[in-house]
């Protein structure tokens, strides 16, 4: 059976207007408003499941530092709180976090105006379907180990979703917070999240992390930005204020799309592989790398739009291989020795190739002029002036 929060059921205490001592099923019959120096629900035991029943529990101003829910017992675990409103608490809406409750649930819960964190949870626990909103500190908190799906964060004055490592996020649209959008432990997966217009950033892991499939628009810094061994694929990055897809050492970046970035397209460190993206009409680079790099198949176009800018760029000891560049200050550009540049075409760069000395270069054949005739039937013969399979073209 189920027990109800009440005076009679759940008495509070000096700091809290209801406290749950016991393991159970606990549910509220109606709205709960919040008094000057008490959190809302205490809860001080392992194994409970709270039910908010649809209901809001709400703050009051100049309530002091106290919480919608909160867990006031060190490590405690398998607690769940689900379905409700919680806003305008002196400190968080609910606080699973704290005192490091572990293997723990948030379901359905909406927390907003809060003046600390909209909800925190404890390490290895699941949120989903959970919104904060306009909350002072960051929207989502977690501890290591925990999962968050199909939420959102929007107007937060800290981060939006913000984790610790070995965590998986999915589904979740993060927008217009003044924080980072997405801040993700180590160790983690991040994959098809939204992040729009936030003020320090849209997804940015630490190493040995996966983000696919994600879409980073609009922010005040870099798109996505990665640790060490990571990969990124099949994610869309544009119009924000530094790099579109910027990489630390031996990561991966596949089938990607940037665009309009106010600095490079994409920017990776040492020892990567950059493959299959497009990167179009960034204000410098299309791709930007140092050393030790695979740089293949990728489309970059209009690069150094309003700014000065390669389709790409690279230094020292990179294969550089099958691209395609165009319409920019130059098509590829190295400085450094040590690279093997082969199969690549340019076109309507102002230089297409600008290539210090020591590298190991495919022929470069100019096909800029028309080079065959007109073509009707099964059959031409080859234009393109070269057997060489390994020959770069400007045409």
């Amino acid at each position: 059976s189920r027990t109800a929060i009440n005076a009679a059921n759940t008495p509070g205490t000096a700091t809290s207007l209801y406290k749950i001592t016991q393991p159970g099923s606990y549910y509220l019959t109606g709205n709960i408003t919040g008094e000057a120096g008490k959190h809302g629900i205490e809860i001080a035991a392992s194994g409970v499941m709270l039910d908010l029943n649809g209901f809001d529990i709400v703050g009051i101003p100049a309530m002091g530092q106290f919480s919608g829910v909160k867990v006031t017992v060190q490590s405690l675990f398998n607690i769940a709180v689900v379905n409700g409103s919680v806003r305008n608490w002196g400190d968080e809406g609910v606080d699973l976090g704290t005192f490091a409750s572990l293997n723990c649930r948030v379901e359905g819960v909406l927390a907003k105006g809060n003046t600390n964190r909209g909800i925190t949870i404890g390490g290895g626990s699941m949120l989903s379907k959970c919104s904060a909103y306009n909350n002072t500190g960051d929207g989502i908190r977690t501890s290591i180990g925990c999962t968050v799906s199909n939420c959102s964060a929007l107007l937060n004055t800290g981060v939006g979703i913000s984790t610790s490592s070995g965590c998986t996020l999915i589904d979740c649209t993060v927008s217009d917070n003044t924080g980072t959008g997405l801040s993700v432990g180590t160790s983690s997966t991040v994959a098809n999240c939204s992040v729009l217009r936030n003020g320090l950033g849209g997804i940015l892991t630490g190493g040995d992390g996966t983000v696919t499939n994600c879409t980073a628009v609009l922010n005040n810094g870099t798109g996505i930005q990665t640790g060490v061994v990571s990969k990124i694929a099949g994610c869309s990055a544009s119009r924000n204020t530094n790099f579109g897809i910027s990489t630390s050492d031996g990561c991966s970046v596949f089938a990607c799309t940037v665009a309009l970035n106010t600095n490079s397209g994409i920017a990776v460190g040492v020892g990567c592989t950059v493959a299959d993206c497009t990167s179009r009409a960034n204000s410098r680079d299309g791709i930007n790398c140092v050393s030790e790099c695979v740089i293949r198949g990728n489309t970059c176009s209009f690069n150094g739009n309003g700014g000065t800018g390669s389709g790409i760029v690279a230094v020292i000891d990179n294969r550089i291989e099958g691209n395609s560049c165009s319409t920019a200050d130059s098509g590829i550009a190295v400085s450094g020795p040590g690279n093997i540049i082969i199969r690549n075409t340019c076109t309507g760069n102002t230089t297409d190739w600008v290539i210090t000395g020591n590298n190991v270069v495919g022929p470069i054949l100019d096909r800029r002029a028309p080079a065959s005739a007109a073509i009707s039937g099964f059959s031409a013969p080859s234009s393109l002036g070269a057997t060489d399979p390994n020959a770069n073209f400007s045409y």
